[in-house]
């Protein structure tokens, strides 16, 4: 396949993925158009933010996965992605950390710190996704192994969320 074609490829899978999240979040506003959506319109705005990425984000795994294919022969790329997915994997630990340690600190930079914190945990089942499709698709061992180990720890930092916020919903009554 010539290299216009792979780009092409690929490109119309990000570009459907766009498409697609769009309309996913114009139908969700359609339905949740109302006096609740205009008192609260930050937090629908956010709302509907987080369904773009999280929409986006998945569907735009299957061009990503078509692009690692192309770039398997690639060595040079895989032990790069490796070690950036390795790194990339860490500052989720560490915003789960200071996420834990800062949550409930008086106002300060740690405190600060925390609440910024949690945009990075709620990329983290993504990112998982994400190191997941290109461990797949990694052609050798280590870079593979690297790439499944950026994947434990971001599905390790989903679940410190997930048990953090959610949990409490379901085990917190107040009766």
């Amino acid at each position: 396949m010539k290299p216009f074609v792979k780009v092409s490829v690929v490109a119309t899978g990000y570009i459907a993925a766009v498409l697609i999240a769009s309309a996913a979040v114009a139908i969700r506003v359609e339905y949740t158009s109302g006096p609740d959506a205009q008192a609260s319109s930050g937090m629908y705005a956010f709302g509907d933010a987080l369904l773009f990425v999280a929409v986006f984000g998945v569907l735009a795994l299957v061009p990503t996965g078509a692009a690692l294919v192309f770039l398997r022969p690639y060595r040079r790329f895989w032990t790069l992605l490796s070690a950036v997915g390795l790194a990339v994997a860490v500052t989720g630990v560490i915003a789960a950390i200071l996420f834990a340690v800062g949550r409930h600190a008086e106002a300060s930079p740690l405190a600060t710190w925390a609440e910024v914190s949690v945009l990075r945990i709620l990329v983290a089942p993504l990112l998982a996704l994400a190191f997941l499709v290109c461990a797949v698709v990694a052609p050798r061992r280590s870079p593979r192994l690297a790439l499944l180990s950026a994947t434990a720890l971001e599905a390790a930092v989903s679940a410190y969320g997930g048990f953090v916020w959610f949990v409490p919903l379901f085990f917190d009554r107040p009766y």
